[in-house]
């Protein structure tokens, strides 16, 4: 007798259907085979799957089992196949009866079994809402807060086998997800609080309206980690995509989220002694990693020199393409990685000399890293004295409400695209540089030493500076400023 249950496999934040089959042959052979390329954690479920059944007060059925994870081109991984296992062979096994296989016709199952029957928690289980949208899913009750996000699917959470089991027969009710609105959480810094320093504060926020890298010098106690923490505060809110790609990430990241959609970009710190599978993603069996986590949100690096330069150099690739590629013999996953990269660290070791291409500390990063990087920004040390007279500066809410009309006059002109994503091509169509502009940045690209690719990157936040400053062509002090932000590290 054959049976069958739906279930899913994850390729890198995509879900893509799996077939769990049950073909159980009777005889006087008896054992258990599972093909389909199994990882050591498939393979071992059936241990855990018996054990749950006989424990949850069901009778384990005679006959040699054989299990396929159907399309078997697709490696499987992790426990996630336990329920839609032991599922599948309790119908097989006549446990369920005929109209709740029938139920099960239609419905995406995961969820890991505990030697007493209970279900615990899986990753992945918002790209498995996303994959059974229109339908209905069964999930880890864990999970359930998470799976509900995703709108127009079905969400059932169960907490043991026998509740599945109950609710297939008609003869109990599972917990049903509802989608919740969209959660806005309060700025934990604001940047009211950051006295004197109100030209760092405007480089972040045509970083925020532009979606511009940046890199900030300057000796410590100079207000670099605390503004790096205010920045998501003047981003725009989340769109519900974009809120769900996030929550997608981190599901796949195995991070349970009981909460559901934040609506605040997310921001991740790592610390610099991260290794670059940590930050980049990657492992035996891959997971995203920080840059992965950042998707849509801030990724701040402290200390950047310390970090090893095999992070330092994975990161180029990811900062152009917006994603991650991961390969492995048994095949490739790709993770998004749109993230606005904030740099900090001290131009020195002692921190005291001014951040030059002569200092240290800056030495050790290379050139085609720093050329990634749309805006070097000297952080000076503010006297004491001048601290104690500063008035308040412009809040995140100002900042926020300055990046809002900027990201308005883009939409306007070219769409969904922000400045820092225009290719050459499209700066030539849209940008509205005057020619006076140009010519000037081609002077400061030859005495600068510039690289081509500085050239597009220029122009880029030539156009944002004039959107903030709500011009609609580009004029010549756009693009001083903007090149001011590369010689800071160029001299």
């Amino acid at each position: 007798m054959i049976r069958s249950v739906s279930s899913f496999v994850l390729d890198g934040i995509q879900a893509h259907p799996c077939q769990v089959e049950v073909a159980i042959t009777p005889g006087q052979v008896t054992g258990t085979t599972i093909v389909g390329l199994p990882d050591a954690a498939v393979r071992e479920s059936i241990e855990r799957v018996r054990a749950a059944i006989r424990n949850s007060g069901y009778c384990w059925p005679d006959g040699y089992i054989t299990v396929n994870l159907a399309p078997a081109s697709l490696r499987k991984e992790g426990p996630v196949y336990d329920l839609p296992i032991a599922v599948a062979l309790l119908m097989a096994g006549r446990t369920v009866d005929r109209a709740g296989t029938e139920r099960a016709t239609n419905v995406y199952m995961g969820g890991e079994l505990a030697l007493d029957g209970s279900i615990r928690t899986i990753r992945g289980v918002t790209s498995l809402a996303v994959l059974g949208r229109n339908g209905t899913i069964v999930v880890p009750f864990d999970n359930l807060a998470e799976a509900s996000v995703v709108r127009n699917t079905v969400v059932h959470g169960a907490r043991t086998l026998g509740d599945v089991v109950a609710w297939l027969n008609q003869q109990a009710d599972l917990e049903s997800g509802h989608a919740a609105a969209v959660a806005v959480p309060p700025c934990d810094e604001d940047f009211v609080q950051v006295l004197a320093q109100e030209s760092v504060k405007r480089s972040l926020t045509i970083a925020a309206a532009g979606w511009h890298n940046v890199l900030l010098l300057g000796p410590p106690g100079t207000g670099k980690s605390l503004m790096s923490r205010c920045l998501p505060g003047i981003l725009p809110a989340l769109t519900d995509l974009q809120a769900v790609e996030v929550l997608q990430v981190r599901s796949c990241a195995g991070l349970v989220d009981r909460v559901g959609l934040s609506s605040k970009p997310p921001f991740r710190s790592p610390h610099h002694s991260a290794t670059a599978a940590a930050v980049i993603g990657g492992g035996t069996s891959p997971r995203p990693g920080e840059i992965s986590l950042a998707h849509h949100g801030v990724l701040f690096l402290d200390e950047l020199p310390e970090f090893s330069r095999p992070v330092l150099e994975a990161l180029r690739q990811p900062l152009e393409e917006h994603a991650v590629t991961i390969a492995r013999a048994s095949g490739a996953v790709r993770y998004p990685a749109h993230c606005l990269l904030v740099a900090a660290m001290n131009p020195t070791r002692d921190g005291r000399q001014a951040g030059r291409r002569g200092a240290d500390a800056v030495n050790q990063l290379s050139a085609p890293l720093l050329d990634r990087i749309d805006l070097h920004v000297d952080v000076p040390r503010v006297p004491v004295a001048a601290l104690r007279r500063a008035a308040p500066g412009r809040s995140t809410e100002e900042l926020a409400a300055m990046v809002r009309e900027a990201r308005d006059r883009m939409q306007d002109r070219q769409g969904e695209r922000l400045n820092g994503m225009l290719t050459g091509s499209d700066l030539d169509t849209v940008g509205q540089f005057q020619p006076e502009a140009l010519d000037a940045l081609e002077a400061c690209m030859t005495s600068l030493d510039l690289s081509a690719r500085a050239w597009n990157r220029l122009r880029r936040v030539a156009r944002t500076i004039a959107d903030l400053d709500q011009q609609d062509a580009v004029a010549v002090e756009h693009m001083t400023e903007a090149v001011q932000y590369r010689s800071v590290v160029s001299d």
